[in-house]
This record gives structure tokens, C-alpha cells and sequence, in this order.
């Protein structure tokens, strides 16, 4: 009779393993605000620019005149089953709220909670080896971290990073009149979905990896344009999520172009098959009372809920700053970035057009 801690002879799918993957595991944002009301105040010192108050991507604390730091942490359970895949697009997700904020990584901690009695050393290092060369892409070292062992694989980064105080974006500073630009096509949830149903193809898998381990480099450059008035990256709330936190902190209405939001391909026919997640469901429960859909079908509704992990950064900018914010995003490969709708005066919510 085998040992009680022996490993299966085969190991079995990473994905098998936990009951959600990538950012569709966060909590709907519903819930998320609930908890955090009964969450008691602290004393805010002033050196503490960014905290808590506006759901944004990273706290930052100023340093001095020309320095402010930037810290955020990312983590959540397998999206795909490949190990090096999976630990990839966890470090490009965490590394991708500092970009977020207009800063540069400079450092990561490693966050690791494996099944060791499930899941081989040689699968948990691959999964290690993939969050290290994404943080090697982004000049930055792993170093240090904290493991445990766990009942479901879980693996991400603490990540911490630098920028001037004038060129921190939060997403609570648009302005009346901005466009909103969004860099990565919608879309990784349904393929997600897809793969664990057997159902991806393996050219659309080589597309879900490629933009979920595309690192969101053009957001420290593009924090530099004075056009450029504030920054998120569309992750786990979706779309319509993150930008209703960018409406409700600088007090906005904002208006998409359903039309105009890019998608990954092949995702809509996925989704029209019944494709998609119940982190889209569970988002539309927590905020679709502040979306007004117009002619949308539900459909469109789920695509732009559809949770996203290591999704495109969203920028608000003056009209005058779009040439320029679509410059930098595609000078840095991001060609599909596009133009998605404008913010104005108005009680804070999303009109689909």
C-alpha cells in the first residue's frame, strides 16, 4: 500500500486543481466593497499618496521630491495547465499594476502556495521558472518570497516599483471631456473557459498566452504625457469594472462604443456557443445597475464583463494626447489598442453606445 503522501503517478491538470483561475478567482466586487466597509479606518500619514480610498491598482507612499514608491501585490490559482504558462502570466499580471500606476518595477517577492503532496517539484519549479523570466523581461529580480503548502496551487508576485510624484496616474484623476484608449483586446475569461472545456484551439491558446504575458511597458512613458490624466489595467472586473472605479473616484460619467472595443479572435464565437465564466455573471450582479446597456445584447454584456488576467491598461487622456498615447502603445507592440469611449460630466456610470 502506497504512503499517504505519495503522488499520483500522473499529475494531474493544474487547472483541475482550483475551482476558479487567474483573476476570475478575485471576489465580485460587490461583495469585495462589503467587506471592506466593515473594515476599520486607520491613521493615514501624509507622505501616503495613493491608499485604499479609490480601488486603485498600487499604494504609493512618497519618498521625497523625486521619488515616490509604488507596491502592489497579485496572486490566484492556474489558468492554464502548463506550469512555466501558468507562472508566466501570474508575474505578468502582478507586475502589471505598477505599470498601471506610471511607474517602473525595480524589485518582486515571490507569493507560493503549492498541494506537495499532489503536484511533483519539477511542475512547482517550471511554475517558478515562469514567474522569473517574465520578471527577467521586466529588468526586475525575484528577491525572496514566501511559500506554503496549500490545498489548491496558488502563485504570484509582490512587486514594487518607483516613479516621479508627478507622474503617479491614478485612476481617480480623469477629467471631463478625456477619451478612454484601451491597449489589450477582451476576451481571456471566455478562452480560459474554453480551455478547460477542451474547446480552445491551440493557435487561439499561443494567443491567450501571448497577450496574457505581455508586459504593459507602455505605462511608465505614457504617464509622462501631460495629455495622459489617469490609468488602470482592466483585470478581474472587466471592462465595465475597472471603469466604473475610474467614474465613481473622479466622479464621471463615462460612454463606450461597443463597437470599437477590440476583442481577441474567435472570442464572440465562443461566447455565442455559451462560452464564458461565472466571474462574468458574478460581476454584472455586483455593478450592473450602474451600466446602462442601450441596444446591447447580453452577449456584449458578458464579453465586457468577462474577467481578464493580465489585461490591457485603460487610459484617460485629453482628445489633443490620443495620437500620442496610441504612438507609445504601438511603438511597444500593442497594435490593437484603440479608442473606446470618452468620459463627461455626469452621475458616475457606463452608457453603452
Amino acid at each position: 500500500m502506497p504512503a499517504s503522501n505519495a503522488k499520483p503517478a500522473t499529475p494531474p491538470r493544474l487547472t483541475s486543481l482550483s475551482h476558479g483561475g487567474g483573476c476570475g478567482c478575485k471576489i465580485a466586487p460587490g461583495v469585495l466593497s462589503a467587506i471592506l466597509r466593515r473594515t476599520p479606518a486607520f491613521p493615514v500619514p501624509p507622505e501616503l499618496m495613493v491608499g485604499v480610498e479609490t480601488s486603485d491598482d498600487a499604494a504609493v507612499y512618497r519618498l521625497n521630491d523625486t521619488q515616490a514608491l509604488v507596491a502592489t501585490t497579485d496572486f490566484f490559482m492556474p489558468i492554464v495547465d502548463d506550469p512555466e504558462d501558468f507562472g508566466a502570466i501570474a508575474a505578468t499580471n502582478a507586475i502589471s499594476d505598477i505599470y498601471a500606476m506610471g511607474a517602473r518595477p525595480i524589485m518582486a517577492l515571490a507569493l507560493v502556495g503549492m498541494p506537495i503532496s499532489i503536484l511533483p517539484e519539477e511542475t512547482i519549479g517550471a511554475i517558478l521558472r515562469g514567474g522569473q523570466a517574465v520578471c527577467a523581461r521586466a529588468g526586475i529580480p525575484v528577491a525572496g518570497g514566501h511559500s506554503i503548502d496549500s490545498v489548491e496551487p496558488i502563485y504570484g508576485l509582490a512587486v514594487l516599483g518607483l516613479a516621479h510624484p508627478d507622474r503617479i496616474r491614478r485612476n481617480a484623476d480623469a477629467r471631463d471631456g478625456d477619451v478612454l484608449v484601451l491597449g489589450k483586446p477582451l476576451g481571456v475569461g471566455v478562452m480560459s473557459a474554453a480551455l478547460k472545456k477542451d474547446l480552445l484551439s491551440p493557435d487561439a491558446y499561443r494567443l491567450m498566452i501571448d497577450t496574457t504575458t505581455r508586459l504593459n511597458t507602455p505605462g511608465p512613458n505614457l504617464a509622462a504625457l501631460p495629455g495622459v490624466h489617469a490609468m488602470t489595467d482592466v483585470t478581474g472586473f472587466g471592462l465595465l469594472g475597472h471603469l466604473l472605479e475610474m467614474c465613481r473616484g473622479s466622479g464621471l460619467a463615462a460612454r463606450v462604443d461597443v463597437g470599437a472595443v477590440p476583442l481577441l479572435a474567435g472570442v464572440r464565437h465562443l461566447a455565442a456557443a455559451g462560452v464564458v465564466t461565472g466571474a462574468s455573471g458574478r460581476n454584472w450582479a455586483s455593478y450592473g445597475t450602474d451600466v446602462d446597456l442601450g441596444g446591447a445584447d447580453a452577449l456584449t454584456r458578458d464579453l465586457l464583463t468577462d474577467p481578464q488576467t493580465a489585461g490591457g491598461l485603460l487610459v484617460s487622456c485629453a482628445p489633443d494626447a490620443v495620437p500620442a498615447v496610441l504612438g507609445i502603445f504601438r511603438a511597444d507592440g500593442f497594435g490593437e489598442a484603440s479608442v473606446i469611449g470618452r468620459l463627461q460630466t455626469g452621475t458616475p456610470r457606463v452608457t453603452l453606445e
